[in-house]
């Protein structure tokens, strides 16, 4: 799972599964999920990210992470 921030457009992007999207469903204002050709989630997409999320702080409880990788 990869988190990407893009500041020129205040939009955050949190990429589920590395896998091509071919539809997006927008679920709510500025809210979007991305679907692959399995009909599986592959991302989310939050436009105006600052109002809609706290950016200042991520937290990961007992996730079965083994690598975390911060660029």
């Amino acid at each position: 799972m990869k988190f990407e921030y893009f500041a020129e457009t205040d939009t955050l992007y949190i990429n589920i599964k590395e896998t091509s999207s071919v539809e997006s469903k927008e679920i709510s204002n500025g809210i979007v999920l991305d679907f692959d050709q399995s009909g599986e989630l592959t991302g989310i997409e939050l436009d105006n990210a600052k109002k809609v999320a706290n950016l200042s702080k991520i937290e990961a409880k007992s996730l079965p992470v083994k690598e975390m990788i911060l660029t």
